[in-house]
């Protein structure tokens, strides 16, 4: 079953590469999506795929790249669309 999720995560989320990370786990895992960082210093992402990868990357981000401090994750779950065809980092 393909699966959506929407994230917002705060911490020590910028300055640290969680969404260079992101990306690479993302593509590792065949996630499709995006991840950005947020004028209030959190990091927004959205992925797409098969419900088991998606579930992977919302648990890495939990915890995200080793100089990361997660806080707060904020889940939403959604409809899969199949919209995207990878992974990207927007601004």
């Amino acid at each position: 079953m393909k699966i959506r999720a929407s994230l917002i995560v705060r911490g020590r989320v910028q300055g640290v590469a969680f969404r260079h990370h992101t990306a690479r786990t993302a593509q590792q895992l065949g996630v499709g999506g995006w991840v950005r960082n947020l004028s209030d210093g959190s990091v927004e992402a959205c992925f797409e795929g098969e419900e088991a990868d998606v579930l992977a990357m919302v648990q890495w981000c939990r915890r995200g790249p080793e100089l990361a401090r997660v806080d707060e994750l904020i889940e939403k779950k959604g409809e899969y669309t199949g919209e995207f065809t990878g992974f990207q980092v927007r601004g």
